[in-house]
């Protein structure tokens, strides 16, 4: 007799992101309570389950949905405001004194459903974020059903959200307590740079983190800036400082990383550090190169964000990973630097075990949460196929994402959102911009 399921989606290709990196032809998803129950031949699926809801998608390839590493979510509303800019003119000048007069609770609220929205269109189901009113945020990702790791920033002065070190880290303290048996949403420890946070406030984050088992989700080694920053105040290089304050460990996520010296690569690997790769916000920003080739021989664990719209100027993971694997190649002058499946694996696996979620997300097996999109292959640009994972990486756009599920929920159906008003959210975009712009 067939076993009862929630859904049973049968696709031309399934891409599991498993050992050896498969490439299943006719294959079927089955899912139940928002987990997936199996993955298997579509003959054997549609033979073995009796499906509430079935789907053919003849055309398409179905992958686990997108793991953004990285984000500032709420700057979506900063989209194109100051461009062009090298990082500390950008801050300094630009960002900080916008995010001064402008960010608060609506703010927050707006720029996440916008941020979501543009995810979720792009095939991304799960993201870390680093801003402020992190409980705002996990509002809007609770209503649109949104996975989420929410930054518990800390920050040496004062913003909208908190005024000294004490205070960020006891609001974050809530929001974490708030959330910590939620579905979809969770917390991470969020110091905000080497630059910006002094020792006092991250050794209590390095206590705090080792206490609760929470991921510490930092940026480190962007610019050059920042490492003579270092070697003036404390007399080191970032990565020795936090070495010395303890957080150089498995919980954390090293954002960036694009000025790395050949004796501190193996210390990261030793250290079972993530590294998180943003490509395009630092080709923008002209911040440097993260040396991915010779992390990657290392050992040690690449995912991929996207960093803020404000930055890139997209959400677009899908692009993130063709142009981290075109980068690698041209760095290393290797064109097997960073092969399709690789860059498959840092936006997905590889990003849930940096947040401390791959035994949750990032590749389809039995037992995961049921976070899946679905790439439409058939138009011209992306024929013919001869290799999924390698037309999906280097041809495909998130144009061509037509559906995504998250925890067995669809929240893309046919390009429409299921969650979230489309159409508010361009309205409030609006708003803003005429409130912030010129």
């Amino acid at each position: 007799m067939p076993t009862e399921c929630d859904l049973l989606i049968h696709a031309q290709w399934v891409l599991p992101v498993t050992a050896g990196d498969p490439e299943l032809r006719d294959h079927a998803v089955a899912a139940a309570h928002g987990r997936i129950l199996e993955v298997l031949p579509s003959a054997e699926a549609r033979a073995r389950y009796q499906a509430k809801r079935e789907l053919n998608m003849d055309s398409h390839v179905l992958f686990p949905g997108l793991v953004n590493a990285h984000t500032h979510a709420s700057m979506a509303l900063l989209r194109g405001l100051a461009d062009d800019l090298p990082l500390m003119t950008w801050l300094n000048e630009h960002i900080w004194p916008a995010e001064q007069q402008w960010v608060n609770r609506d703010f927050v609220a707006d720029g996440t459903r916008l941020a979501i929205a543009e995810m979720i269109r792009g095939g991304t189901t799960c993201f870390n974020d680093m801003y402020f009113f992190p409980d705002d945020a996990a509002r809007v990702c609770d209503a649109a059903g949104m996975r989420a790791v929410l930054g518990m920033i800390v920050l040496d002065f004062p913003t909208a959200w908190a005024n000294d070190p004490e205070e960020y880290l006891h609001r974050g303290l809530e929001v974490h307590d708030h959330y910590r048996n939620h579905h979809l949403i969770r917390t991470a420890f969020a110091p905000h740079a080497p630059y910006s946070v002094s020792d006092a406030p991250l050794e209590r984050v390095r206590t705090l983190a080792d206490e609760l088992g929470a991921p510490i989700h930092f940026h480190v080694h962007e610019t050059d800036d920042e490492i003579r920053m270092s070697l003036e105040q404390h007399g080191v290089r970032p990565l020795q400082r936090l070495q010395r304050l303890g957080l150089l460990s498995p919980a954390l996520a090293a954002v960036h990383m694009t000025h790395l010296s050949d004796d501190e690569i193996p210390l990261v690997a030793e250290s079972g550090a993530s590294v998180v790769h943003c490509p395009e916000s630092n080709l923008k920003l002209a911040s440097g190169f993260c040396r991915v080739g010779d992390l990657l021989a290392a050992g040690v664990n690449m995912a991929l964000g996207t960093d803020g719209a404000a930055s890139n100027n997209d959400l677009d993971l899908l692009g993130e990973a063709r142009t981290a694997a075109l980068l690698a190649k041209g760095i290393g002058r290797d064109p097997s630097a960073l092969p399709a499946s690789q860059a498959l694996r840092m936006a997905t696996l590889n990003g849930a075990k940096a947040l401390g979620l791959e035994q949750e997300i990032g590749s389809l097996e039995p037992g995961k949460a049921a976070d899946l999109a679905a790439l439409d292959l058939s138009p011209l640009e992306t024929q013919p196929l001869y290799h999924p994972t390698s037309q999906l990486v280097y041809a495909s756009g998130r144009h061509q994402i037509t559906d995504v599920w998250i925890a067995g929920q669809q929240v893309l159906r046919n390009r429409e959102l299921t969650t979230l008003d489309q159409e508010q959210i361009l309205a409030d975009a609006q708003a803003w911009r005429d409130k912030i712009g010129p």
